[in-house]
């Protein structure tokens, strides 16, 4: 799953959980991805080598190649999320590391911090949020049904 639980820490009453998005495709993926893609898109322009035509196809293949190169640039920058949520013995503090913007801190007394799914109406199905210190903040909202279900569990097992 793409988050776990971190206990590394000297103090038993201090653990911190780790939260990122899926990363299905990995670099040695993407490299091999955009070479057979290369490939692929140089097997047409086999019969136009040493025609005058080739320098007029040429370009629009290596745009589309270099679009699929940015398209999946994009999609690695955006997924690079990571929520953070530090429960100590009297406190909760969760902070969310984004990829482009400032960083979000949340933090609250312990005694007061609570989960909650929100099964419907929330902006994706089994929304889970935490709430305490007069704010409701959501949490793993990248994460698939299963695993959004399984975190909630796992948060009302910590937070006791």
């Amino acid at each position: 799953m793409p988050y776990e639980w971190i206990s590394t820490h000297p103090d038993p009453d201090r653990s911190e959980l780790h939260l990122w998005p899926h990363q299905s495709l990995q670099p040695r993926g993407f490299v091999l991805f955009i070479a057979v893609t290369s490939v692929l898109l140089l097997v047409p322009l086999v019969p136009l080598v040493g025609s005058v035509v080739i320098w007029g196809v040429l370009p629009f293949m290596l745009l589309a190649l270099a679009g699929i190169w940015f398209a999946l640039e994009k999609s690695w920058r955006d997924r690079r999320i990571l929520e953070v949520l530090t429960l100590t013995e009297d406190q909760a503090h969760l902070v969310r590391h984004n990829p482009r913007g400032p960083t979000q801190e949340w933090g609250c007394n312990r005694y007061w911090a609570s989960a909650e799914m929100h099964e419907d109406g929330g902006p994706v199905p089994y929304y889970v949020t935490l709430k305490g210190g007069g704010r409701e903040v959501e949490i793993g909202c990248f994460l698939s049904e299963d695993e959004r279900q399984a975190l909630y569990s796992e948060l009302l097992r910590h937070l006791r």
